[in-house]
């Protein structure tokens, strides 16, 4: 992997994505929207938000980044521009963490909205450091972006990218502790909760924001989602064919 080649890659798709005035307002707007509306919905039982805000945040991040970063790479995909790139000499990784680092880009924007607004705006309670949980955060974000690559690379369409949401985020959701502990499932689905990202992210997130726990309280899931990064950013890199 050549490091220039990577940056070069990396300020084309971020000016290409800045000079997109839709998708830039989407992504500042989508997040604040959405965010709002969970603050409106729980107005009248901020204990409760207290104890979903973890789970909501995680999975907002995991839900805006995959589809920020799938429909745009298949975009590249559709428009040529990665078959061009595949006839020059850059290298596959040179490729894969290029476009990484720049969905990433935005996605560390999108993922820093939803965390500060849910901390400042929704004033909720929480016990851990802020810093601590910005670095559970970012690594659901990278997980997400890696992962939206990598999903990206079997679908044709940007319908086709929507479609793998019901088939890989709503399992998710419901098996990782989202709507109740995992502890309470039937104990197939709590063993198909551990290949779940999203579960640790959850569990990460709640022990800092809820028991107060640092950095070395969740050092078995933040390693966990940092397995989890890897493997996709490998799977997505394989899968560039020239």
């Amino acid at each position: 992997m050549t490091f220039a080649r990577t940056i070069a890659i990396t300020k084309r798709i971020v000016k290409q994505i800045l000079l997109d005035h839709r998708s830039l307002a989407m992504i500042f707007a989508a997040p604040l929207v959405v965010m709002s509306l969970v603050g409106a919905s729980f107005n009248k039982n901020p204990q409760l938000l207290n104890f979903v805000a973890p789970a909501l945040i995680c999975t907002f991040v995991l839900f805006f980044t995959f589809i920020l970063t799938g429909i745009s790479f298949l975009r590249e995909r559709a428009l040529g521009t990665l078959d061009r790139l595949l006839t020059t000499p850059v290298s596959r990784a040179d490729i894969m963490f290029g476009y990484s680092i720049s969905f990433f880009f935005f996605a560390f924007i999108q993922s820093n909205i939803i965390l500060f607004f849910t901390i400042f705006i929704l004033d909720i309670s929480y016990q851990g450091e802020i810093w601590h949980m910005f670095i559970v955060v970012i690594l659901m974000a990278i997980v997400a972006v890696n992962l939206g690559v990598f999903i990206s690379t079997f679908a044709k369409n940007e319908f086709q990218v929507i479609q793998f949401i019901p088939l890989l985020l709503a399992p998710q959701i419901f098996l990782s502790g989202v709507i109740q502990p995992v502890q309470n499932l039937p104990n197939l689905l709590q063993n198909i909760s551990k290949v779940l990202p999203l579960t640790y992210g959850v569990e990460g997130l709640r022990l800092i924001m809820i028991d107060g726990s640092n950095l070395s309280g969740v050092s078995s899931q933040i390693f966990a989602l940092v397995i989890f990064a890897s493997i996709f950013v490998i799977l997505a890199t394989l899968t560039i064919k020239r």
